[in-house]
């Protein structure tokens, strides 16, 4: 039933989510730090830098807004591709790999309606704290070569803002829109997920499948999730970088702003290389694998099925 599908989504991104959330803060703050302003790395000296400056809970900032919008993200996302993947079937035959595609594209393209501002606001929260030990450091180093110690200015205490109020200030000067700014790229990025990871992972979970009218084991469920989410995740992660770079409205001292898609990809291939496609794809390999390794676990097991079945029936 849809309750059971929105609820077995829900659930299984709330624990995926609270797992693997540093690693997704790191996978940030490497992919918006520019040539001549690196701060970090790798994703283990991210975090070490991290608990050093901000504390243990540093390593969550931006987690509430995913908490609280991951539930509908998934839920969509799980229940769009079998929405899709029903009506695309014929008589109940099994579906061909282009319409296994196409049932992946339309649950990539439903779900960036939470997607793009739930990505939006989580990533100014997750990068404050790079901005924030780079303003520091700059501060420190400028402090240290003039000539006249005593008439240096103290270095700023970082100010923290909420996903309320970056929220409230985004509606008031920019309106809905403001939101949902790198639309286009969340798109790029998550409609051709969709549709490498849902067809990978059915076919991978077919394998472990001894009858076809029984579901698979648990631990082939997670294995078909993390190899098809890792997979996938790879596979988009240019489109990722684009993304988090278009949707970070503060900059890091010299850093570059962009325009828009062909301006930002420019500026990259131009400045930092072609690998810089490709920072932070291992954390989000990571990241990705047991999130989706989880979701499909507890999508397939359906909780929500054992939880709507202990509620009370009406009597008729």
């Amino acid at each position: 039933s849809l309750p059971a599908k929105l609820i077995n989504g829900g659930i299984a991104g709330l624990i995926g989510v609270t797992c693997v959330f540093p690693i997704d803060l790191a996978k940030t703050r490497l992919q918006n730090q520019q040539n001549g302003q690196r701060m970090y790395t790798s994703m283990s000296d991210c975090l070490i830098k991290t608990i050093r400056s901000e504390g243990y809970f540093g390593m969550y900032r931006g987690a509430a807004v995913n908490l609280t919008l991951v539930t509908p993200e998934k839920a969509i996302k799980l229940a769009a591709n079998d929405f899709f993947r029903h009506h695309l079937s014929k008589d109940g035959k099994k579906l061909t790999l282009l319409r296994e595609m196409l049932a992946g594209c339309g649950a990539g393209t439903c779900q960036v309606i939470v997607t793009t501002p739930m990505e939006m606001l989580k990533i100014q929260l997750q990068d404050a704290g790079r901005i924030a030990a780079q303003k520091k450091l700059m501060a420190a180093q400028a402090q240290l070569s003039s000539s006249s110690a005593a008439g240096a200015a103290e270095p700023a205490v970082e100010t923290r803002t909420t996903a309320t109020q970056i929220t409230r200030e985004l509606l008031r000067s920019k309106g809905i829109a403001g939101l949902y700014k790198g639309l286009g790229a969340t798109l790029l990025r998550d409609v051709p997920f969709s549709i490498v990871y849902f067809p990978l992972f059915a076919n991978l979970n077919k394998l472990g499948q001894k009858d076809p009218n029984v579901k698979a084991p648990f631990y082939v469920s997670f294995l078909s999730g993390c190899v098809a989410g890792s997979t996938a995740a790879v596979a988009v992660n240019p489109c990722d970088v684009i993304k988090t770079r278009l949707q970070s409205l503060q900059r890091g001292v010299n850093e570059d702003t962009y325009s828009g898609i062909l301006d930002c990809t420019k500026k990259i291939w131009q400045k930092e290389g072609p690998m810089a496609f490709l920072k932070g794809a291992y954390c989000r390999a990571l990241v990705i694998a047991p999130l989706f390794g989880i979701a499909q676990v507890v999508y397939f097991i359906g909780i929500a099925e054992f939880l709507l079945g202990m509620l009370p029936k009406r009597q008729a």
